[in-house]
């Protein structure tokens, strides 16, 4: 059977949708989180003249020289900033990489939502971490902004069709996310010559789930992403033109006891005439409030569930602690066990 990427219509949800359109997108949703877990999402109205901007916004800092993006690198703990080539290992956010070796070779570029965005609450340091900026690269700050705030609303958006896929109140999600851990990571994997090794099986990013409820995700139409199907094999990925492709994260499939995937994915860029084809892509995470607990949906506990409640903080520190600091992650538990048992370790 051909592996495919459903495709979503989320213009009823955007715009003045009838009951009835909003119903028929969020049902091919439901049965595209069952079977799949990565869609490809159409009218979502993020303007053209928005996504050409950031697109060259990050272009003009990826193409710094390394030693004055190394200038922004910030502490592991601190989700913000510039992560160098051969710095992370995502495969570790999982516990699946008993060496330790950080070997991812993408660089990144990592802004979210900040304390001071939160005037009225005494959020936590450095879950809600104040951005840093590259002087170097004026056009950043704006544009980066820009797309990070109809990100933001995509994703939003997406747990209103969420809401109602799952027979849940339409602000049910609302109360988990007010003050959500939203974060923009801009990926690169085209690096200058010598600084990654072209010879054996080439990592660009490795396996893992994302950490928490839904993934917003922009991409060049480049091969690269590759999803794990049911049967253990991997499948290349690619956006139609215009689309986003959405996942689904960790903290989705605990809430719906695995109703919902959250897939296994990696990145593995081609190789063409002895260069790595560039390949950029920006993953807007909308993980939910640092507080907020999440246990498995009443609808959703059947015969039972094998996730404990949990803090999204907690969460995702295990999560960081494995990708950013080395540290395999020892709490993955019912998660690392459906990527074993999919084939992927």
């Amino acid at each position: 059977m051909t592996f495919t990427v459903p495709a979503v219509d989320l213009a009823p949800y955007v715009g003045d949708g009838t009951p009835d359109q909003r119903a028929a997108a969020a049902a091919a949703f439901d049965d595209a989180a069952r079977t799949v877990g990565f869609v490809q999402i159409v009218g979502h109205g993020i303007p053209a003249e928005v996504t050409d901007a950031f697109a060259e916004a990050m272009n003009g800092f990826f193409d710094l020289p390394l030693e004055v993006k190394k200038t922004y690198r910030t502490p592991p703990e601190v989700n913000r900033g510039y992560a160098p080539p051969k710095t992370e290992s995502l495969s570790l956010s999982l516990g699946l990489a008993p060496s330790n070796r950080m070997h991812d070779f993408f660089e990144a570029f990592n802004v979210g939502a900040a304390r001071s965005d939160h005037p009225g609450l005494d959020l936590p340091l450095p879950d809600y971490a104040e951005n840093v900026w590259p002087a170097e690269a004026p056009a950043f700050p704006a544009a980066v902004t820009a797309y990070f705030d109809e990100a933001a609303r995509v994703a939003r958006t997406m747990t209103r069709m969420f809401a109602d896929a799952l027979g849940l109140p339409a602000d049910f999600f609302a109360a988990f996310t007010d003050h959500s851990l939203d974060v923009l990571r801009m990926n690169n994997y085209a690096l200058p010559p010598g600084e990654i090794d072209l010879d054996g099986d080439l990592t660009g990013m490795g396996e893992h789930t994302d950490y928490g409820i839904v993934t917003v995700l922009w991409a060049d139409r480049v091969r690269g992403l590759q999803v794990l199907d049911r049967d253990g094999a991997w499948h290349d990925v690619m956006p139609a033109d215009g689309a986003l492709l959405i996942n689904l994260g960790d903290l989705m499939a605990r809430w719906t006891n695995d109703r919902w995937m959250s897939t296994l994915h990696r990145v593995k860029p081609p190789i063409v005439d002895g260069s790595v084809q560039r390949r950029r892509s920006a993953a807007f995470f909308h993980d939910g409030n640092v507080d907020a607990v999440i246990e498995t949906m009443p609808p959703c506990v059947g015969d039972g569930s094998p996730y404990p409640p949990i803090t999204v903080g907690e969460h995702i520190a295990a999560k960081l602690a494995g990708s950013r600091a080395g540290v395999a992650n020892a709490a993955a538990g019912s998660e690392q066990q459906r990527v074993i048992a999919a084939g992927g370790a």
